[in-house]
């Protein structure tokens, strides 16, 4: 029997734990002189106050719930896989690959093209530390954390000696021709009568990502290869003596994982910048990594966290351009909600569990 209801596990335990990061983030805003009253209310209008802000907070969420999706994948098969970031990089590469050399004559058959781009590129950038953990026992955390650097320096190679277009001193590729260009949601929502941002980035991609949560459900809980993944991860020992094979399971569950990562590229290298740039992923490979852990590694979880994550994204950048606190305080804000959700989960989860185990004492 269960030591809590299923509800608190998924519900409660991450709304304390919001909870006290907020309270401690109050301390810190107080003790350099601010109102985190007015804080919070610039951080909610600047996120939500307007299309523009509900633009780019939809923006970050849609590379937080691929990269949330890519890690949550992987955990499920008990896979921590740290490589979001270089496997997303390299889903980039893909991505401007496909757009920079095929003349594609409308972008719905390049976004599909960019998709497949993107995931292949992201895949095969997890498979080399999946084969490694598969087959010699090397560390998933170090290969795949390792990996990341790799794909930093090849990217930067890439760009600076090879897609660089001549003349030009900023280490990008050309700008993508307009036919590949994806539509904003401006764009998507003004024929039925909703007056969207222009300016915002948020883009088609984030239907993509909305259907990726519904595949990625469908894949874990309702196929075969997902009942597989998960008793892997359960117990490798049973999975094993159930004819399970340990190397196949980690194999693909870190290519599924590398190509969800990979797919976050459609969103900011197709959709927002229209091109690919150094550092384009903006740490949303490890961000993913405290999504997946605050979303209890479940598709819906996952997309409640990455909305969270992009209002503190969008509200933090708000707060650093029209108050004295500085940005890297509110890098401070989002690890406190990383901190309380992921590492210090038993400590909320621990007296919680003791309650309901006395209250279901109590009334048996």
């Amino acid at each position: 029997m269960d030591k809590m209801p299923k509800w608190a596990d998924v519900i409660l335990i991450p709304l304390i734990s919001l909870i006290l990061a907020a309270i401690l983030s109050t301390l810190v805003i107080l003790a350099i002189g601010e109102n985190p009253v007015e804080a919070v209310n610039l951080m909610v209008t600047g996120a939500l106050g307007s299309t523009y802000g509900w633009g780019y907070t939809l923006y970050y969420a849609t590379n937080f719930m691929f990269t949330g999706l890519a890690v949550a994948v992987a955990f499920h098969a008990r896979l921590f896989n740290i490589g979001g970031e270089g496997q997303a990089m390299l889903g980039g590469l893909g991505v401007a690959m496909v757009c920079l050399y095929v003349p594609w004559p409308h972008w719905s058959i390049a976004l599909l093209a960019a998709m497949a781009a993107a995931m292949l590129f992201g895949a095969a950038w997890a498979a080399i530390p999946a084969y490694l953990q598969a087959k010699r026992g090397s560390h998933i955390v170090i290969t795949t954390i390792m990996f990341n650097f790799i794909a930093a320096a090849l990217l930067n190679y890439m760009l600076v000696n090879v897609m660089r277009p001549a003349g030009s001193q900023d280490p990008a590729t050309a700008r993508f021709p307009e036919a590949v260009h994806l539509p904003t949601l401006h764009e998507i929502l003004a024929p039925i009568g909703i007056n969207f941002s222009k300016a915002a980035p948020a883009n088609i991609s984030l239907i993509v990502a909305l259907l990726a949560c519904v595949v990625v459900w469908a894949l874990i809980w309702r196929t075969r290869l997902g009942y597989e993944i998960r008793a892997y991860g359960h117990s490798e020992t049973g999975a094993v003596y159930a004819g399970i094979s340990p190397v196949r399971i980690t194999i693909v569950a870190m290519l599924i994982s590398g190509a969800l990562a990979g797919l976050m590229a459609i969103n900011n290298v197709m959709g927002e910048a229209e091109r690919l740039v150094m550092n384009s992923t903006e740490g949303a490979g490890f961000i993913g990594i405290a999504v997946a852990l605050m979303g209890r590694s479940h598709p819906f979880g996952v997309f409640l966290a990455a909305i969270l994550f992009g209002f503190l994204y969008q509200g933090g950048a708000e707060l650093a351009l029209w108050t004295s606190i500085p940005r890297e305080l509110i890098v401070v804000i989002q690890a406190l909600v990383i901190l309380f959700t992921g590492a210090l989960d038993n400590m909320v989860r621990m007296p919680l569990e003791k309650l309901f185990l006395a209250l279901r004492k109590e009334a048996n």
